[in-house]
C-alpha cells in the first residue's frame, strides 16, 4: 500500500487550512478574468455590485482553470493555448461569457488561490469535518490501524486495517480486512467508503467497490437573502451530517465484517485458477489499454509479473497493486490499488481476453 503523510502532519494541514480557505458563492457577472503576458491568470471578485460578497483577486490552480474552462463550455486545450500564446483573447473570451451566463458560481479559495470552480448546488463536506467524525470510528475497530493516510490538492484518504478479520487466500499467503475513506473539497469525486484487502507478505492494497457508500456533493442552490430563496442554514446541514455520519460509521463496520470481507476475499482467491496462457508481454498491453496506463505504468506491472513468476489472474492483480506502491503519485497510486478491486470483478469472457491475449 502506498505510504503517504503521518496522521499528525494530516491534523495539522487540516487546521492551518480552516484558518485560510474561504468559499464565495456569486454570479458569474461579479467574476473577472485577468491574463499577464506570461500566462498568470487572476480571477477577479467585485465586491462592489453585490455587498456581503468579499472581493479580491485570486490566483486560479490548473484544476480551477479546467473547471472554468468547462463551465463556460470552453475546450480546455483551447483555453490554455489562449492563456500562454494570446492572454488577451482568452481575457475577451472567458469575461464575454462570464458576465452573459446568468450562472451562479460557488468559488473555493485557499492560501489566496481559486482551488475550484462549482455549482452553487455543490454540497459541501469538508475534509475536517470528516477526519473529526470518522477518525474516532476507526479507532474503535478492534486492532485497527491506519495504514495510509495523504491530502493531496483533490482528495483525502483515510486507509485502515484491522487484524481481527483475515482469509488464508494461499497457503501462508494471509490477506487482512479494511477500509478506505475518500473525500474531495474541490469537486473531483464523491465521498465514499469502500472495503480494502490488505496483503500481509508485500504490504499491497486492493480497493473494492463493492459495497461501497458514497455521498455526492449536489444540495440546494446557495443563494443570497437579497434573492428572497430558501438557503441551507448551518444548523440544518450539520444535523444533515451527523445523519450521514451515523451512515458513514455503519458502513465502516459493514466494510470490514465477515461476511463482506470473506465475499471480496474469495473472488480475489478465485484469481488463482485463472491461467495466463498467451504472451504475458501482450496481457499487459491489453491490460494498458483498456484501463489506460502509459508505457511507464505498463512496464512497471509486467517488471512485477515476471518478478513474481505466478502467470495467473492472482499473479496479474497482485502485478498491478505491487506496482502501486513505485507510483509517485498518491491519487494514481490509489487508482492502481482501485483496478486491483476491477479486476477481480472480471466476467470470465472479459478475463479470457486477458489471458489468452497473444
Amino acid at each position: 500500500m502506498k505510504s503517504g503523510r503521518s496522521l499528525v502532519d494530516l491534523a495539522k494541514e487540516l487546521e492551518r487550512q480552516i484558518a485560510t480557505k474561504q468559499d464565495l458563492v456569486l454570479p458569474s457577472s461579479l467574476l473577472q478574468c485577468r491574463t499577464d503576458e506570461g500566462g498568470n491568470l487572476k480571477l477577479i471578485v467585485d465586491s462592489g455590485k453585490q455587498p456581503g460578497i468579499g472581493g479580491g483577486e485570486y490566483g486560479v490552480t490548473s484544476l480551477a482553470r479546467r473547471q472554468l474552462a468547462d463551465k463556460l463550455k470552453i475546450p480546455f486545450p483551447y483555453f490554455e493555448r489562449m492563456r500562454v500564446g494570446q492572454p488577451d483573447l482568452l481575457d475577451r473570451n472567458v469575461n464575454t461569457w462570464l458576465q452573459t451566463d446568468g450562472d451562479r458560481r460557488m468559488i473555493r479559495t485557499l492560501d489566496g488561490e481559486v482551488r475550484a470552480v462549482l455549482s452553487d448546488r455543490y454540497r459541501r463536506l469538508d475534509n475536517f469535518d470528516l477526519a473529526e467524525n470518522v477518525l474516532p470510528i476507526l479507532q474503535r475497530l478492534e486492532g485497527a490501524s491506519l495504514e495510509s493516510v495523504d491530502l493531496t490538492e483533490t482528495k483525502m484518504y483515510l486507509k485502515a486495517v484491522t487484524p481481527r478479520v483475515t482469509f488464508e487466500v494461499a497457503p501462508g499467503d494471509i490477506v487482512q480486512a479494511g477500509v478506505v475513506i475518500t473525500n474531495s473539497e474541490v469537486g473531483c469525486g464523491t465521498l465514499s467508503v469502500q472495503p480494502l484487502i490488505h496483503r500481509l507478505v508485500c504490504s499491497n492494497g486492493l480497493i473494492a467497490s463493492d459495497h461501497a457508500l458514497r455521498k455526492t456533493h449536489v444540495g440546494r442552490s446557495l443563494s443570497s437573502e437579497e434573492e428572497s430563496v430558501t438557503v441551507f442554514r448551518d444548523d440544518t446541514l450539520a444535523a444533515d451530517d451527523r445523519a450521514f455520519f451515523l451512515k458513514v460509521r455503519d458502513v465502516v463496520e459493514a466494510a470490514v465484517s465477515e461476511a463482506t470481507f470473506r465475499q471480496v476475499a474469495m473472488k480475489f482467491q478465485q484469481t488463482r485458477d485463472i491461467r495466463l496462457t498467451g504472451d504475458p508481454v501482450k496481457t499487459v498491453e491489453v491490460l494498458a489499454n483498456r484501463y489506460t496506463l502509459n508505457d511507464t505504468e505498463r512496464a512497471g506491472v509486467l517488471r512485477y509479473l515476471i518478478l513474481q513468476g505466478d502467470l495467473s489472474g492472482y499473479g496479474l492483480v497482485n502485478a498491478v497493486t505491487h506496482y502501486s506502491q513505485d507510483v509517485e503519485d498518491y491519487d494514481r497510486a490509489t487508482e492502481f490499488e482501485s483496478l486491483g478491486g476491477k479486476l477481480i470483478e472480471l466476467t470470465p469472457t472479459e478475463w479470457k481476453g486477458l489471458a489468452q491475449a497473444a
